[in-house]
């Protein structure tokens, strides 16, 4: 299976639905392709303009570097000089942070879904739950 603009974007209307009926504070989402490039970007009423920026970050750190954003933390916290690397020679767009998912196709990725707005936790959960739905494999980079 391919990653499409239609399916980016009911991938972004599952995540925006969730965190509505679960009560979430207002989220951001965005879905890159393989490449990092933005295929689909939606903010609930109310997110502040810089989630953007967060949501693309952890979706493109996460497709760029090959590891969900969890694993991105736990990096960032063993070895902070290097993500701090990276972020730079991502030109900003590298956010180690829960809620950067990867998005796998047959073992293959073929992009990310980044979620703002709410706990890491939280937007990590929505992201995945998303993914799935839309018939995917989601990759967190959690340790299993």
């Amino acid at each position: 299976m391919t990653l499409t603009l239609e399916i980016a974007r009911a991938m972004v209307r599952a995540i925006l639905d969730t965190g509505a009926e679960a009560g979430m504070k207002p989220l951001s989402v965005c879905v890159v392709d393989a490449g990092g490039h933005p295929i689909a970007f939606e903010r609930s009423d109310g997110a502040s303009p810089m989630r953007f920026k967060v949501a693309y970050g952890k979706a493109h750190g996460a497709v760029m570097m090959g590891i969900g954003s969890r694993a991105l933390y736990e990096r960032a916290e063993a070895q902070p000089y290097f993500i701090q690397s990276m972020n730079a020679l991502a030109g900003g767009a590298l956010v180690p942070v829960p809620g950067g998912v990867l998005i796998r196709s047959n073992d293959r990725i073929i992009g990310a879904v980044g979620v703002t707005g709410d706990s890491s936790d939280n937007d990590e959960a929505c992201a995945v739950a998303a993914i799935a739905a839309a018939g995917f494999d989601a990759d967190t980079g959690a340790n299993p």
